[in-house]
């Protein structure tokens, strides 16, 4: 049986591993704007430890920068390439379906574990994200790992993996910041309540685990803090040049009220309980939603009289409390949200789908199990109607074959059969849109997974397509035309350069060959080729010419990064020879709420960028270089 379960094991690994990995290398740069800071990483060390987006540390990305570390050590032992890129991040997807199936096995046993892990493997959103260059990946990887470590912890009071969880959460921090802390709650008290030791000690190992999280997550800031500025890259995201203020304010208290000043302001109207089930979230993440939910309440129900200390139902917990926390404050933030997010939900929803189910089949609830299988089906149904052009025929074979397999489960003994058709009918439709997500090409800062609903950032209601950037050749390579929502004419970045969306604010787009060789050959000679307005920009002409690009006032051209008089230093200095006049209506003064002219309105931030760009213009001659406007900063 053992020899079974690890063949089993291998098989759910590998299966991981191959959807993660296939054909990877047709997404290019993925996320642009993350490609270049690792570019700018594996070019300088003090670009990889401070996360800056060139490797003359004008300014970091907008997130702390471990994210960007296993990608900038790939790119340095492999050369830069996707796939250099992209593979660090397809592991650490294999490593989350491992830690989740481990966490599960321990306690319900290996079909129980094998259910969770392929739950995490086929989850469309886990899919993209392992798949794709945000910080997401390694930001679930490390709470998975904390997960598993306050699991093991319970079982025993154990400080050590008490210990390794704050370490992990700490960690995460420096992945994708406050974010980390959403599980620190339910951890915490669960722990509490459950660990097997007296109370001072538990109080005492949570305290310890507390200072492993923040010795974690506050060597780096201490270090940032302890560099003169004038000794490090601009802080990518803030106003006053402030990693706090990056962590408690952009990414932290600003997306949870909607007051995230120089960012994007609130795209997404669609706060409220029902957030994650609507088109733009629900068929990333909630095809197992409501089962991790009803399980969790059934599995609680069913353990109500073991012990205080029982690991399985403290393991319930810990997965259970992750998921609703979380889940809220997805459901409810009213500042930048995107359905990509929603991976780290899906840890969660693996561990409570396999050891709920294991626990409510020891205890011979199958009619509550039947319910479960049933609500799935239709629930997937549902979703899959929200496609009805896209394989039309799956919905209804998940509905007959789902709600089949509930009533055998009620009616008939031939176990075996009955549970394998319904576990096919409950991940046939995550499993569908995971194979789609892996088989699509996805660029930009806002992907998907799986068909268009017509839902979510950027996309009109009822339209069928979805945010991918195809090549401009249709190869959906990076920096290509980006397509429009239904299809038709892609939209075309100004300033000679294809790709991106909304001015080049989501993604980066492809030089022309002339502008390319200018900055390779002209740009040489300073210590920036070149400078635009907004880091999308930036990064499509520092990725094509392999030379340092000055991202002017950071992620969409409101951070005060350089100032105006700082710009005119650099340029007195002849440290950047060229400035191209693409994007983000850098020429065209400001519009509402203070940002630059063709940026989102109400962001606020500042007016730097926009002043720069009218000081380039007013002193500098104007040339076309591949149908871009190009100024020769050397030239006054």
């Amino acid at each position: 049986m053992k020899q079974k379960s690890r063949w089993a094991l291998a098989v759910l690994l590998v299966g991981a591993g191959v959807l993660y990995v296939w054909g990877l290398g047709a997404s290019g740069w993925a996320n642009s704007y993350y490609s270049a800071a690792v570019q700018a990483g594996s070019q300088s060390w003090k670009a990889f430890f401070f996360g800056a987006s060139d490797a003359a540390n004008a300014i970091t990305v907008d997130k702390t920068p471990a994210s960007l570390w296993p990608m900038v050590l790939s790119v340095r032992l492999f050369g830069l390439n996707s796939w250099a890129v992209l593979v660090p991040q397809a592991l650490m997807g294999v490593a989350t379906v491992a830690l989740v199936h481990a966490s599960v096995r321990r306690l319900a046993g290996p079909w129980a574990g094998l259910l969770a892990g392929a739950v995490m493997a086929l989850t469309p959103v886990a899919v993209l994200m392992f798949r794709f260059n945000n910080p997401d990946a390694l930001l679930v990887l490390l709470l998975t790992a904390a997960g598993y470590c306050v699991v093991r912890a319970q079982e025993r009071g154990a400080t050590r993996w008490l210990v390794l969880a704050g370490a992990a959460i700490g960690f995460a921090f420096l992945a994708k910041m406050l974010q980390a802390f959403l599980v620190l709650p339910g951890f915490a008290l669960v722990y509490l309540l459950t660990a097997p030791v007296a109370v001072r000690r538990r109080v005492g190992q949570l305290l310890l685990a507390g200072a492993a999280m923040v010795a974690a997550a506050g060597w780096w800031l201490l270090a940032v803090a302890l560099v003169p500025a004038s000794q490090r890259p601009y802080i990518g995201g803030s106003q006053g040049n402030s990693v706090l203020e990056l962590a408690l304010g952009y990414n932290g208290i600003g997306r949870l009220n909607g007051g995230d000043y120089g960012g994007l302001g609130n795209l997404n109207q669609q706060a409220g309980w029902l957030r994650l089930f609507d088109t733009e979230a629900g068929g990333q993440i909630s095809w197992l939603l409501p089962a991790a939910l009803a399980l969790l309440v059934a599995a609680t129900w069913h353990t109500r009289r073991a012990p205080r200390t029982d690991p399985t139902r403290a393991a319930l917990w810990v997965w259970g409390s992750w998921l609703v926390v979380t889940g809220l404050v997805f459901s409810l933030m009213q500042g930048i949200f995107h359905a990509y997010y929603t991976v780290a939900l899906a840890p969660a929803i693996a561990a409570l789908t396999g050891m709920g189910a294991a626990v409510l089949w020891e205890r011979g609830a199958r009619r509550l199990l039947a319910m479960v299988v049933a609500g799935t089906a239709v629930w997937s149904y549902a979703l899959l109607a929200r496609t009805a052009d896209w394989n039309a025929w799956l919905g209804t074979a998940v509905l007959v074959a789902g709600l089949g397999a509930a009533l055998a489960m009620l009616l008939t003994r031939r176990v075996a059969a009955v549970v394998a058709v319904a576990v096919a009918a409950c991940l046939a439709g995550p499993a569908a849109y995971a194979v789609d997500t892996a088989a699509t090409p996805h660029t930009g800062a806002i992907p998907t997974a799986g068909p268009s609903t017509g839902g979510g950032f950027g996309r009109p209601a009822g339209a069928a397509g979805r945010f991918r950037d195809g090549g401009g050749d249709g190869s959906g390579g990076p920096g290509g035309a980006f397509q429009p929502p239904g299809g038709g004419r892609p939209f075309r970045q100004g300033g000679g350069m294809r790709g991106g969306g909304m001015g080049g604010l989501l993604n980066a787009g492809t030089p022309s060959a002339e502008l390319t060789t200018l900055l390779r050959t002209g740009g040489s000679a300073c210590t920036w080729a070149a400078a635009t307005v907004g880091s999308n920009n930036a990064a499509g002409y520092q990725l094509a010419s392999g030379l340092p690009v000055m991202a002017v006032g950071g992620f969409n051209g409101t951070d005060p990064a350089p100032t105006l008089e700082g710009f005119q230093r650099y340029v007195a200095d002849n440290k950047i020879c060229y400035f191209v006049g693409t994007g983000m209506g850098g020429f065209g003064g400001r519009g509402p709420g203070g940002s630059p002219a063709g940026s989102p309105s109400g962001t606020g931030g500042s007016d730097d960028a926009a002043r720069i760009a009218a000081w380039v213009r007013q002193t500098f001659t104007a040339t076309t270089v591949g149908g871009v406007t190009v100024f020769d900063l050397t030239q006054s």
